[in-house]
């Protein structure tokens, strides 16, 4: 694992390694305030003990028109950012890096009358409709716009390193750089990646060139011309590029016959081939150190994204790093057990019940 050992340097700060773990959302754990609660602050905290190189905290409202869910975490309003400093004082304690993802899911969220690049009825995989998006007007552009600044500066002021945009997985600002759904006649229907470069100047003005800026980027947004095309756009912009998919339905992913990899790292290969100076991180479907190793190794990325994991084993990167079994992902069916939780935000993994039980044996 000698690759995975390495550090890199994302702007002014040094993960510990190649392992990162990327944003996944804990819903029920908090409330319709957004605060950060005591098993948010645990779940991060395990994390960070257990070895991992860089924490991206998941997808965080910048408001509460623009959420996912109601118990999604916020930094729409001052009073959330002292439970984002207990985190980061928390992951702070075993010299891991703290980024937050910046999240507003548009017309992929709860509202019914939804912000929008354009008029889009979104519909679930059913093809029931869920929402109906409306077109932002130029003022709403600009508020939203400042949303993200306001949140990124709270983020700051909460001690955290960095940001990530979420730019991606069907949400606003994926939204604005899919020419299928954004038609817009204004100059962010021109120039569709204006919206996050607008963003990311905003939190360049407001928290300074050293606090780090980032965005996660669909590779095929719809397709992986486009996504490369976007990247490209974002050079010199973007502190680091952290490649997934685009917009559900509304995008096209591909990888060559016979590639070891997901689409996903496939795309983040492509990209890292055109950006070679530019931190660029590859995820899904990566649950042990051999595949993450393989990975970096062939794709050519920076950093390597591992969520179920961590969510089978907390002590996941110190277990890989020192050749110890780091349990397994079981790929549950018809969905991740661990990400639908409970009413009570209990965790339901059989992953993880079977790696515990492996342990005490």
């Amino acid at each position: 694992m000698d690759k995975l050992k390495e550090r890199v340097k994302i702007k002014n700060i040094w993960t510990k390694n190649r392992i990162a773990v990327p944003p996944m959302v804990c819903f029920h754990w908090s409330d319709d305030s957004g605060c950060v609660t005591d098993k948010n602050l645990q779940h991060y905290r395990d994390m960070a003990a257990g070895g991992a190189g860089l924490i991206i905290a998941e997808a965080t409202a910048v408001t509460k028109r623009g959420r996912l869910h109601e118990t999604q975490l916020g930094l729409w309003e001052d009073k959330q950012t002292e439970g984002w400093k207990r985190l980061a004082d928390a992951v702070h304690q075993y010299d891991v890096p703290f980024f937050v993802q910046l999240h507003h899911a548009g017309v992929s969220g709860i509202e019914k009358n939804a912000d929008c690049p354009s008029n889009y009825s979104f519909r679930d995989s059913n093809g029931e409709l869920r929402a109906r998006g409306c077109e932002m007007s130029p003022e709403r552009v600009r508020e939203v716009i400042d949303d993200f600044v306001q949140a990124a500066r709270r983020a700051k002021q909460a001690g955290l390193d960095g940001i990530e945009l979420h730019g991606c997985h069907s949400y606003l600002i994926c939204q604005f750089f899919n020419r299928n759904i954004n038609h817009r006649e204004d100059i962010y229907g021109q120039r569709r990646e204006k919206f996050a470069l607008d963003i990311l100047e905003g939190i360049r003005e407001s928290c300074g060139e050293g606090f780090v800026a980032g965005i996660r980027l669909g590779a095929f947004e719809p397709a992986l011309e486009d996504g490369i095309e976007h990247a490209l756009s974002l050079a010199g912009k973007a502190d680091f590029l952290d490649i997934s998919y685009g917009f559900g339905g509304e995008s096209i992913s591909l990888r060559p016959e016979g590639y070891p990899f997901s689409e996903a790292i496939y795309g983040a290969q492509e990209i890292k081939k055109r950006l070679p100076d530019m931190p660029v991180f590859g995820v899904d479907g990566i649950t042990d150190g051999e595949m993450a190793e393989k990975a970096i190794l062939q794709a050519g990325v920076d950093m390597i994204d591992v969520g179920r994991g961590f969510l089978v084993n907390p002590n996941f990167g110190n277990d890989v790093l020192e050749g110890r079994s780091c349990g397994k992902c079981l790929h549950c069916r018809p969905a991740c057990k661990w990400s639908p939780f409970l009413n009570d935000g209990t965790v339901v993994c059989p992953g993880r019940n079977l790696f515990l039980r492996n342990q005490k044996q």
